[in-house]
Order: C-alpha cells, then sequence, then structure tokens
C-alpha cells in the first residue's frame, strides 16, 4: 500500500480542517473541496454515520483518484431515543446554524433531569480502490445552557463524563484528548503509521 503525502479532507468545514492539521503535525498536506474545485452539495442520504462518511469519501474519491478522508459525527441523546443523531447538522431545519440546532435541543429537553448523551464520528478513508472505517465516541451530558466560546456545533452544551468543562470551554489540547473525532482521528493515525 502506498501511503500518501496529500490527501482530499471531504469537507469545507475549516473547524475541521484545523483540528486534522493540528493532529497530523503537518504529516500530509491537506486538500479541501475548494481546493479540488469541487462546489456541488453532497447530499448526505444514509440513514447511519457509516453510510454518510463512506458517501462523501467515495465521491471525491471517484472524482479525484486521490486519497480521500471524510467524517459523519453525531450527537446522540439518550432522552430522546437518540436524536438527532444522523440529522445533527440540520436537526433544526435544512438552513439551521449551530446556534438554531443547540436552541431546539435545549428546548427538547427542557422538561426532562435525563441528560446523558454521546458524540460519535465515523471516518472513512479510501485509498486504492479499498475503504476503511475509523470511529470514535465521547459519553457525556447535556448542559442545560451553553458554556464557553471554542469549538463549533453543540460543544457548548456538551460536557464530557470526567471533565469539568464543556468542549467548547475546552482549548484545543485538552479537547484532542476528550473528542470524539481526536479518537477516531488517532486510530486513522495508527493505521497510517503501521502502514
Amino acid at each position: 500500500m502506498k501511503i500518501p503525502f496529500q490527501l482530499v479532507l471531504a469537507t469545507n468545514n475549516l473547524n475541521k480542517v484545523a483540528e486534522l492539521n493540528h493532529l497530523l503535525k503537518g504529516d500530509f498536506k491537506i486538500l479541501t473541496l475548494k481546493d479540488i474545485g469541487f462546489e456541488q452539495q453532497i447530499e448526505e442520504t444514509g440513514a447511519t454515520l457509516h453510510e454518510n462518511a463512506l458517501i462523501k469519501s467515495q465521491l471525491i474519491f471517484e472524482k479525484t483518484g486521490l486519497p480521500t478522508l471524510s467524517d459523519d459525527s453525531g450527537l446522540f441523546v439518550d432522552a430522546l431515543d437518540g436524536k438527532p443523531g444522523v440529522y445533527s447538522a440540520r436537526y433544526a431545519g435544512p438552513q439551521a446554524n449551530d446556534q438554531d440546532n443547540i436552541q431546539l435541543l435545549l428546548r427538547s429537553l427542557a422538561t426532562t433531569t435525563h441528560r446523558s448523551a454521546s458524540f460519535k464520528t465515523v471516518l472513512s478513508f479510501n485509498l486504492d480502490q479499498k475503504h476503511y472505517f475509523f470511529e470514535g465516541m465521547a459519553v457525556g451530558v447535556i448542559l442545560e445552557q451553553p458554556r464557553g466560546s471554542h469549538g463549533f456545533g453543540y460543544d457548548p452544551i456538551f460536557m464530557p463524563t470526567g471533565a469539568d468543562k464543556s468542549f467548547a470551554e475546552m482549548d484545543k489540547e485538552t479537547k484532542n484528548k476528550w473528542s470524539h473525532r481526536s479518537k477516531a482521528l488517532f486510530k486513522f493515525i495508527q493505521f497510517i503509521d503501521n502502514q
């Protein structure tokens, strides 16, 4: 297997690009969808995180022939039967922003004290006509109010078990010790190092 020196991260989310660059420490040149001139919206029609991650990595790999890494992440809240789950990014509607999603989630939990939840990430990596999956999970609780100004998505209202800060209150180094995405990325990095 030939290990790439550059790969496409199938996203235009600069927060995800920054996280990956930080963890990879410059070992790869990371290309975004914008870098490769891919401007169309990728429809995430899968019923699971695995399916959505694969849809993205497979499409970009077929378009470019370049090693492609994609992710799909979701917040699974126990009191909401696992919602928002695969619909986390568009929980409050297709045009919703992070604040809209957070406010809807907090309203949905307003009448319960059962606030356990888990963040899950699935990475899909396409290389040489093969694909590989890497998973990460962070277990914790949904806070009653947003806390912190770092991060993105649901970070201000999620506090992992054993921590005393929300993801949005943590600096990058601290968040990487707890984060679902970091755990999946570390597995990806170990896979690359072992090849």
